[in-house]
């Protein structure tokens, strides 16, 4: 009988490295599924398509214990209701336990279904350091049609931003005033701190001339909009990944520390009301984001 060949050195630590690059994956998405960046009937399609995928190797119980209010003692419940048990990883589930979880996702988390009907007047929103910005500034530059919406805003302006072509960067005076005389759309404090808000005329002169309009704004302002203008489109925009958009924050190298974790926490409460809106786009490339948006409106249909 011949001897088993010692393993060589290096693929022992090509090995090693290959399992730490796995659990930090598998890490990565369970942070996205408790943040709602991505839905888990998203991770178990992804799963059921490849067994061997991150999606694939995580573990029934870790999945159901990374979604919202969902704890050890609600997990196993759920667990024994669906017949699962809980070494099972979702890659190995059959074809009955399969169907018996995603009836209870649609029922627990039910999928957004994006509204048929365009409407000239877009709104995007979405977390903090997402790309609402970029997205924005990249159909402005390619998209002429389509009337960007400048915001006014009590918040100092950042290097490289121009007054009336980024924002309306006034004092709070002066934003009383806008209030008072009613000619903002919507307005909001933002992160605790300044305010920002939708000058009315601009927007109904765009529509009134034909022309599609877009709102750059937050959530709080979207579902103003939504309440004053019911046909309006409400899209938002969500990051490839939680770790991506901590990393957009921390490299923009805007805020201190405290104001980043002030943001940071906003945003899990803005993508868990994500359901609100029509349309879910996922920025990763920015003109792919872009043509998604203009996509939805109403004069790209005709």
């Amino acid at each position: 009988m011949a001897e088993a060949r010692p393993v060589p050195e290096v693929d022992r630590a090509a090995a090693a490295r290959k399992a730490v690059e796995r659990r930090r994956a598998r890490a990565s998405l369970k942070r996205d599924l408790t943040t709602r960046v991505v839905t888990p009937q998203k991770v178990l399609a992804k799963a059921v398509a490849d067994a061997d995928s991150v999606e694939g190797s995580m573990r029934i119980t870790d999945f159901l214990l990374a979604l919202p209010a969902i704890g050890a003692g609600k997990r196993d419940r759920i667990l024994d209701e669906l017949g699962i048990s809980p070494v099972k990883r979702l890659g190995g589930l059959g074809v009955r336990q399969r169907v018996a979880l995603s009836r209870w996702l649609d029922g627990r988390f039910p999928v957004l279904e994006p509204r048929g009907a365009r409407s000239r007047l877009l709104v995007l929103a979405g977390p903090t350091a997402v790309g609402k910005g970029t997205v924005a500034a990249h159909i402005r530059e390619h998209n002429p049609e389509i009337h960007l919406s400048v915001s006014a805003t009590t918040r100092p302006p950042r290097p490289g931003e121009i007054d009336g072509v980024h924002y309306y960067f006034v004092d709070d005076a002066e934003f009383d005033r806008l209030i008072a005389d009613d000619e903002l759309l919507e307005y909001a404090v933002v992160h605790n701190r300044s305010r920002y808000g939708t000058p009315r005329a601009p927007i109904d002169a765009a529509l009134a001339a034909g022309k599609t309009v877009l709102l750059e704004i937050d959530l709080q302002g979207a579902r103003q909009v939504r309440k004053a203008e019911p046909s309006a489109t409400l899209i938002f925009l969500l990051p490839p990944t939680w770790d991506e958009l901590v990393q957009r924050l921390v490299g923009r190298g805007t805020e201190g520390a405290e104001e980043r974790a002030r943001r940071l926490r906003t945003a899990k409460v803005e993508l868990a009301a994500q359901n609100e809106f029509d349309h879910l786009i996922v920025n990763e490339d920015v003109a792919a984001a872009a043509a998604e948006v203009v996509e939805l409106s109403s004069s790209s249909a005709r």
